[in-house]
């Protein structure tokens, strides 16, 4: 319970964080991705103020075991390898061509539109469409 309680408080604070700093902003994100145009900086501000708790949070890594749970959930492959360089640029390209990420499309959706509603479902039809593609299993947990 206590997990379930953390995450739902983790999720909304990082909602309310994506809402308030304007990532939900397809237009803002847009031009802050635009360094050739008008590039808008305002979003270093929302990277820069992020890097402040999440110097505490390698702290806390660094320790035996998380405050909220068994164990700390981290990746098995840890090699820069073609599959990771490939996902990462398809995930530029499409942030930078949509305005969105998933986080921000998630808390996005709240204002609906036809546009985030698009890219949320295409989204998971990307996700799904890639498990199927790798031959791994697709579950509802993944995250």
């Amino acid at each position: 319970m206590k997990r379930l309680v953390v995450s739902l408080l983790s999720g909304s604070l990082f909602g309310s964080g994506l809402l308030i700093s304007g990532m939900t902003n397809t237009a803002k994100v847009q031009g802050w991705l635009d360094i050739l145009g008008h590039w808008d900086p305002t979003l270093a501000f929302v990277m820069v103020g992020a890097i402040m708790p999440m110097s505490v949070a390698w702290v806390i890594t660094a320790k035996k075991a998380p405050l909220f749970d068994l164990n700390f959930s981290m990746p098995a492959n840890k090699r820069i390898d073609v599959p990771l360089v490939t996902g990462s640029v398809l995930f530029g390209v499409g942030w930078a061509l949509a305005g969105l990420c998933p986080g921000p499309s998630i808390a996005a959706l709240g204002f609906g539109g036809s546009g985030v509603i698009l890219f949320f479902f295409a989204m998971i039809v990307g996700m799904i469409l890639t498990k199927f593609l790798l031959h791994e299993p697709v579950s509802l947990a993944d995250g």
